[in-house]
């Protein structure tokens, strides 16, 4: 079966160019304009934006957390990853302390096999470090897990300097690399405890415990951590300048360091904490936590110089009656917000139509960045010859308004309530069949395969 979308513009992390594309099977067979290839169907994408399909490289379904579990699961994060034109997630695989990596690993198999819409992979959380766990990483590798997690918050999850030290050495060897939550916990928590004490106990208080300068903090010290162990890092969801500077100041001495943000973080502000209600508070709870209006333009720049290289979501969804679980203490809100739906839109909308980023830039940190950083490409992440044929067709002239009630993600509100995109998703394509079409999705079961990923090359 070969179908050929015609008339549209293809879009790469080195520009846009029109382009007629022709799939054939599960793959892209050609790329050029007017293809004289036979085709069995033609599909007509006049005026419309074809991007690779878009890897969202953080997210968090099935995950038990804060004394529940995330709404979405891989079944519904998944359909809603596919809607919002994403045909790849790469999840964080979380053993418990404790518990082996390879423990780990069988369960998120358990989770993701037979439910999931769109290709998938898993990072490792390494929230312990011993012998055992270091003889099992060869295996995650052989398993196709080529990139690791550690966060310096979080009791249930953080790990030391010296662990930390010792397992980047490690992942070094072997070709790893590592993406890390950083924020300083023992300042957070004595933060906390003031907060507490005086009885402030409100969503406001979240994030006046969680500065910026906390995360600044943590960041400069494990890229010296990193620099020690003379291992590329990853920071995930950055959200502020002075860690930016921390960054580049590593990069200065010459280190490999990778920075991902998060939509949140490049749209909303940490004003929505300080509304009187509680649930409209709540709703934003997430960490690091939203930072003032002002960061977000250096977000933006630095988006644009290249300085950030990937944009994913850190999607950990719960319910508003979730949310409530903390109406009586901030810290028992459980810490996460929706998001895979909506991304590639918000992106495009405030990004490239607002002249913010390009098109090529927005393909490089939604599509082929993430594919290289996380040992996909080119199977992922770009349109050419022999690459998967994940295809979204972007509208330009299909605006709308996101509305919570119109979203397939398993929660009762959207983040972005309200927001008016610039044009829409028409198509979103998964492995050469048309898996989604003026938002309805076409699939009517699971047709996500397991995305068992090489190293790093970004």
């Amino acid at each position: 079966m070969r179908t050929l979308l015609k008339g549209g513009s293809v879009v790469s992390a080195a520009g846009v160019r029109r382009a007629d594309v022709l799939l054939e099977g599960e793959k892209i067979l050609a790329l050029g304009r007017n293809l004289k290839e036979g085709a069995d169907a033609l599909v007509d994408v006049e005026g419309c934006l074809l991007f690779p399909g878009f890897v969202d490289a953080h997210t968090h379904f099935d995950l038990d957390v804060a004394g529940t579990t995330t709404a979405d699961d891989f079944y519904t994060g998944s359909r809603a990853a596919l809607r919002g034109g994403t045909t790849t997630v790469v999840d964080f695989a979380c053993p418990n302390k404790g518990e082996s990596l390879r423990h780990g690993l069988e369960l998120w198999h358990e989770k993701a096999g037979g439910r999931t819409f769109c290709d998938y992979g898993f990072h490792m959380t390494i929230d312990d470090w011993n012998e055992s766990i270091r003889r099992e990483l060869p295996d995650m590798f052989a398993g196709g897990v080529s990139s690791f997690k550690m966060y310096m918050t979080y009791p249930a999850m953080m790990i030391g300097d010296r662990d930390m030290y010792w397992a980047l050495k490690e992942l070094r060897a072997l070709g790893g690399i590592c993406g890390v939550h950083c924020e300083n916990a023992g300042v957070i928590d004595g933060m906390i405890a003031e907060r507490k004490a005086a009885g402030e106990l409100s969503p406001a208080s979240h994030t006046l415990t969680r500065p910026p300068a906390l995360e600044a903090e943590a960041v400069g010290r494990l890229l010296r951590i990193a620099q020690a162990a003379d291992c590329p890092v990853i920071i995930v969801h950055l959200t502020n300048q002075e860690a930016l500077k921390e960054v580049a100041a590593a990069r200065r001495r010459g280190q490999r360091v990778y920075v991902e943000t998060c939509p949140q973080y490049l749209l909303l502000d940490e004003s929505l904490y300080f509304n009187e209600d509680y649930s409209a508070a709540a709703r934003y709870i997430c960490a690091p936590p939203l930072r003032e209006k002002r960061e977000q333009e250096a977000l933006w720049k630095a988006l644009r110089r290249g300085e950030i290289q990937t944009v994913s979501t850190d999607h950990c969804s719960f319910t508003l009656a979730q949310k409530d679980m903390g109406r009586e203490d901030f810290t028992k809100i459980p810490g996460g917000l929706p998001g895979v739906e909506t991304r590639g839109e918000l992106v495009y909308s405030f990004g490239v139509a607002q002249k913010r980023i390009s098109a090529a830039r927005m393909c490089a940190a939604l599509c082929e960045n993430p594919a290289r950083l996380y040992g996909m490409f080119p199977k992922k992440g770009v349109l050419r010859p022999g690459a998967d044929g994940d295809i979204v067709v972007y509208d330009p002239g299909a605006s709308h308004v996101i509305r919570g009630e119109d979203c397939v993600a398993n929660v009762d509100y959207s983040p972005y309530e309200g927001f008016v995109t610039a044009g829409g998703i028409r198509q979103v394509w998964l492995r050469g069949s048309l898996a989604v079409e003026d938002g309805k999705i076409l699939m009517e079961s699971p047709q996500g395969r397991y995305i068992a990923r090489g190293k790093c090359s970004l």
